[in-house]
């Protein structure tokens, strides 16, 4: 007898093309396990047949449902919908494109089993299917990340991860209106295992993350678990603010000496050291703004619009 169930959350998005074959390899995976499972498939706004798919294959015998949200929320906002209908012992997060092996979700089990809260992956080989702007760019985001907040981010670290009941509660309890569950999942803490894996091809389309998502994803990550650039505006009035200072010998020199410009240096140093309090007085005002921003918007995360569950 199944004494175990595990929950398998795949977010869509105009995923039409390779939805169907994602399903069937978690699927395999999973009949072939221990566990009782059910597949949530989580249909992010989708304007093309993706959620048609998912309702023809979305059967309570097949064990796989499927989620309709009214619009595109975001893919973290999407994985919260599935983990907060999941009913499993433990829920693992997977794309829908199978560059996320399947393969890796028996050894996933395997650790959780042994004592492991969450078990993550991360790319062991970045040069697989990524470009050098892509390595630098994600490179730096990892840098800029660990150095900028609180916690430690593997580089390459993906939304591949196992985890258990009790860290599915902690994260769905937490009201964050733009989650990051790349640091939120690291922040909660608990014993986690890190495990390499190599990134499959896409079976068919193009990634949806572009630049313009990519650096969305940055600066949304950055600015969750850190004030640091608010201390660096802070830090950069008062430097600007001394540099005005330091300018006073300059222009005494200049005056003396015959060489200074009318109207010039009392006009330079007047802009450049109000220029610089008014960078230090934004940068605190930033500070206290930046906090009370992040809880004063109450909004869902998501809106369902359908779904199969009863």
């Amino acid at each position: 007898m199944k004494t175990k169930k595990v929950s398998i959350v795949i977010c869509c998005f105009n995923e039409e093309q390779c939805i169907v074959q994602t399903i069937e390899a978690v699927h395999g995976i999973m009949v072939k396990s221990d566990y009782d499972f059910e597949i949530i498939c989580v249909d992010d706004g989708s304007d093309d047949s993706t959620l048609n798919m998912l309702k023809n294959m979305a059967k309570p015998e097949t064990n796989v449902f499927y989620i309709e949200l009214s619009r595109n929320f975001g893919k973290d906002n999407a994985m919260l919908a599935g983990m907060q209908y999941a009913k499993g012992n433990a829920v693992i997060t997977i794309d829908a494109d199978l560059q996320h092996p399947p393969e890796l979700i028996p050894t996933m089990l395997t650790l959780w089993e042994g004592g492991n809260d969450v078990v993550f992956a991360y790319r062991e080989n970045k040069n697989h299917h990524v470009n050098y702007l892509g390595q630098v760019s994600s490179s730096l985001f990892y840098k800029l990340m660990n150095h900028l907040s609180e916690i430690e981010l593997e580089d390459g670290i993906a939304d591949y991860r196992l985890i258990d009941q009790k860290v599915k509660d902690v994260l769905c309890n937490l009201y964050d209106e733009h989650p990051f569950f790349r640091g939120l999942v690291k922040w909660a803490g608990f014993k986690q295992q890190a495990i390499p894996y190599v990134p499959n091809a896409r079976v068919s389309g193009q990634t949806k993350y572009n630049r313009r998502g990519l650096l969305k994803l940055a600066f949304r990550g950055i600015t969750s678990f850190s004030t640091k650039p608010l201390y660096i505006a802070l830090y950069l009035g008062f430097f600007f603010a001394v540099v005005a200072l330091l300018l006073v010998p300059y222009i005494a020199i200049s005056y003396f000496c015959g060489y200074s410009v009318p109207g010039w240096a009392s006009m330079m140093l007047f802009t450049a050291f109000f220029e610089g309090l008014q960078l230090c007085i934004l940068g605190i005002i930033g500070l206290y703004l930046g906090k009370v921003f992040t809880q004063v918007k109450y909004r869902p995360n998501y809106i369902v619009r359908s779904t199969n569950f009863e």
